[in-house]
């Protein structure tokens, strides 16, 4: 039967026209799907990658359709050995999906081939299948599917037994744990659907690596709160009333409350300040002139002046250590340790590579032996703003014979996603253990 064009793919044997193929891009490496519309046949080719890193023989797998398992293609092991088994996944799975794609296009397949592929255990389980019908996703839920979908290579699990030096003694020493864990976004609604924006943040997310340090020196905190300077005079606090009035109990109050005080300023029983005050106004705004009262009178329209509450501020804090290896073993924990931050606090791409995610985020505890350290402050969750590392913090560049370096020093930038309001401290006051604490 003669088959029809299909954008994207093409016919690359004219001896084979159930046979299509299309090319795809997935993080630098290029490959290319063959397709078989008639058995469901599908294949996978390296073409390039790294820079145009050759690869002889390009096949790196062949479905077998009947039984739902591939076979290794000439290159696979020689593309596994030099790139890694994850990015040969991810490439297969593509192709099963451009696969798929292709095969639900309508007139491609005969009747009898479509029925063929569809009960296949290649593509049952998929979108051509009938299995895949029963449960529907709308197109939000598609869009946040991709999203929850990370790109290869995505870590989202770290050591929980990090530690700095290797015979630190938690029970015995005083130190800072530092738990990345999944961040967790503010819902829009909570459970019974009312909004929830300006509610508390959801619990942290789970624990997925920890690092445990010795408490550095020069540990501080900061709590602040944003107060700034206002003013309003009489004239604007008649203003603001007369406004009041006519937003709370309709124009007609708002305009008596005008007239009324429009009438006490002129009157000659009047507050012969207002009156001053009243007439000096109305005559700078009829002349255009400045400060009227202060060359007439010596005088100025009381401001009012007066600190306001402005809002909370959120706190930052800095830690420096100095990393000083004392064998091979700590090299590698070091090294570890380095990474365990630094990759935390990048940001996640998805799958489709069209979004970014927050990255991980920590929290941060002083730990008296096991316990919390009720003689120094609390953190709430913070994400990592900034890692520093200085690879020769002695002043000039030493290697072990390993090229390990002989010291690294890291400076890491904190600062907590939410202020710290009052209730925080009530709600530690609650365990006997924590309220003769600092608290935060």
């Amino acid at each position: 039967m003669a088959r029809p064009q299909i954008p994207g793919w093409s016919n690359i044997n004219n001896n084979k026209p159930e046979e299509y193929s299309s090319e795809f891009t997935i993080g630098g490496f290029r490959y290319a799907n063959v397709t078989n519309v008639s058995t469901g046949q599908r294949q996978l080719y390296f073409v390039s990658g790294l820079g145009g890193t050759p690869i002889t023989q390009r096949s790196l797998l062949t479905s077998t359709n009947s039984s739902g398992k591939t076979e290794k293609g000439a290159a696979y092991d020689d593309f596994v050995r030099r790139f890694g088994q994850d990015k040969l996944t991810a490439a297969d799975r593509a192709n099963k999906q451009q696969s798929v794609a292709l095969l639900s296009k309508p007139g491609l397949s005969t009747t009898q081939e479509s029925s063929s592929i569809k009960g296949s255990n290649e593509y049952k389980s998929t979108s051509v299948g009938t299995n895949a019908q029963k449960n529907p996703q709308t197109d939000e839920q598609k869009a946040k599917a991709n999203i929850a979908t990370q790109q290869q290579g995505t870590r989202n699990s770290f050591s929980r037994s990090l530690v700095y030096p290797l015979n630190l003694k938690s029970e015995n020493q005083d130190t800072i744990q530092f738990n990345m864990v999944k961040y967790r976004p503010r819902p829009l609604t909570n459970k019974e659907g009312t909004l929830n924006a300006v509610g508390e943040r959801p619990p942290a997310g789970d624990i997925i690596g920890t690092v445990t340090l010795p408490i550095p020196n020069g540990i501080s905190d900061s709590n602040n709160a944003n107060w700034g300077s206002d003013e309003m005079n009489a004239a604007q606090g008649m203003a603001a009333g007369i406004a009041n009035q006519f937003i709370t109990q309709g124009g007609a109050a708002g305009a008596e409350a005008a007239g009324k005080t429009l009438e006490s300023a002129a009157s000659e029983s009047g507050n012969p300040d207002v009156k001053l005050a009243f007439t000096n106004k109305f005559v700078e705004i009829a002349t255009g002139a400045q400060n009227l009262l202060s060359r007439t009178a010596g005088a100025v329209i009381n401001s009012n002046m007066e600190l306001l509450f402005l809002g909370p501020s959120l706190r930052s804090f800095n830690f420096t250590f100095k990393l000083a290896s004392r064998s091979e073993p700590e090299s590698q924990q070091i090294l570890k340790i380095i990474r365990f931050f630094k990759q935390g606090m990048s940001p996640i791409r998805t799958d489709a590579n069209l979004f970014l995610k927050a990255p991980h985020t920590f929290q941060i505890r002083y730990l008296n032996g096991k316990n919390p350290h009720k003689y120094l402050n609390r953190f709430k969750e913070c994400a990592l703003m900034a890692c520093n590392v200085d690879y020769t913090p002695e002043g000039q560049y030493a290697t072990f014979h390993d090229g390990a370096m002989v010291s690294y020093a890291i400076t890491l930038q904190f600062q907590e996603l939410e202020p710290i309001f009052n209730d925080d401290y009530g709600k530690l006051d609650g365990s006997s253990a924590d309220s003769a604490g600092i608290g935060y």
